[in-house]
């Protein structure tokens, strides 16, 4: 692996983007609907009581949307347009190895996904500034999406050396974006339902039919002679019925991009325990579904004090981030599938696909 080489690659490929028009008319239209979201942000959430921190949430994870979006056609076509196009057998005749091409190319596909990254800063700085954020959170969350970029450029490249036409190769990718992305959503939630469980709910309450007309025995006597709730008394039910195990196929959602940006942001939440932006609402969420379902659940409404629920970052006390898990799970399959097109890619080739152009 000769590091010019691999730059001189890197920069063939980075030029010929930066020459094409629909580049920057792409970059603008997302810089636009940028703006448009910071608009509205600043109308939606106070920025003085922590909307800054969602404001900068729905940025990154926007940003991530969008080239969920975008990657997989500027690199799904990386290896097998150039061969189309008759531009790569010229390339592979040079010193220049077949891994130097390809992992050129998704060098090439990174950098370019990146961009957005670079667009989207100058609003990232101004949902910084309007107030205090944490900057644990920021560190996290841009490596992270930075980390996310790369491995959605790596699939797409590594399809593209793989599938012989640029066609199939780009809705290959996106079938795997949409596998985790869709997909993972999609396993979790007919799993879930497809696992259930018995649930057993008992409830104590007080018996509403011996309460006479207008009265109200949780309220106090407003001079109207109502009865106690110790004098109407209570009368308990219960049911039984299936509720689904989330807590089983959770782990479908560790591969999800979104849950992975989400998981590896420190939380942050109100003075009342709630998330306190669409990081921490989105791990929060992956979070409780870790919990299994009580077999047996009891609601006493004749208590004397109150029963209070738990607040969500009491109740996520103890579960385990997960998002390391898929992370690995994402840079195995991207690493996988360089590997498989650099192979597929190596010349001379024994065996090639039907109809592919050599020069």
């Amino acid at each position: 692996m000769n590091p010019r080489r691999l730059a001189t690659v890197v920069g063939i490929d980075l030029r010929q983007r930066v020459r094409s028009m629909a580049w920057y008319m792409l970059l603008g239209i997302f810089a636009v609907i940028l703006l448009a979201l910071l608009l509205m942000s600043f109308s939606a959430f106070s920025l003085n009581s922590g909307g800054n921190g969602w404001f900068y949430s729905i940025v990154i994870m926007f940003v991530l949307l969008l080239v969920l979006l975008v990657s997989p056609t500027l690199s799904g076509s990386a290896v097998n347009g150039d061969r189309d196009a008759a531009t790569l057998a010229p390339v592979q005749v040079t010193l220049v190895t077949t891994a130097e091409i390809v992992l050129g190319k998704f060098l090439a596909a990174w950098i370019s996904g990146l961009a957005f990254l670079v667009v989207a800063l100058p609003f990232v700085v101004v949902a910084t500034l309007a107030g205090e954020l944490n900057p644990a959170v920021i560190a996290s969350s841009l490596g992270i999406l930075v980390l996310e970029v790369g491995v959605v450029a790596a699939i797409g490249v590594g399809v593209s050396a793989i599938v012989a036409r640029p066609v199939f190769s780009v809705a290959t990718t996106y079938l795997v974006v949409a596998a985790l992305t869709v997909g993972t959503l999609i396993a979790f939630g007919l799993g879930g339902a497809a696992l259930r469980s018995e649930q057993t709910v008992t409830t104590r309450d007080v018996n509403w039919e011996a309460v006479p007309a207008g009265c109200d025995p949780y309220l106090p006597d407003d001079g109207i002679q109502c009865p106690t709730v110790e004098e109407i008394g209570c009368t308990t039910s219960s049911y039984t019925s299936e509720v689904p195990r989330f807590d089983r196929v959770w782990g479908f959602l560790t591969a999800n991009p979104f849950v992975i940006l989400a998981d590896a942001t420190p939380p942050t939440y109100d003075a009342y325990g709630n998330p306190s932006d669409l990081f921490s609402q989105i791990a929060s969420g992956v979070r409780l579904a870790q919990i299994p379902p009580e077999p047996e659940l009891e609601y006493d409404y004749c208590a004397s004090t109150p029963q209070g629920d738990d607040s969500v970052e009491d109740r996520t006390e103890g579960t385990v981030p997960s998002w390391f898990v898929g992370l690995f799970v994402q840079l195995l399959l991207g690493a996988g599938l360089l590997a498989w097109g650099i192979a597929r890619t190596r010349t001379p080739a024994r065996r090639l696909p039907p109809g592919t152009r050599i020069a």
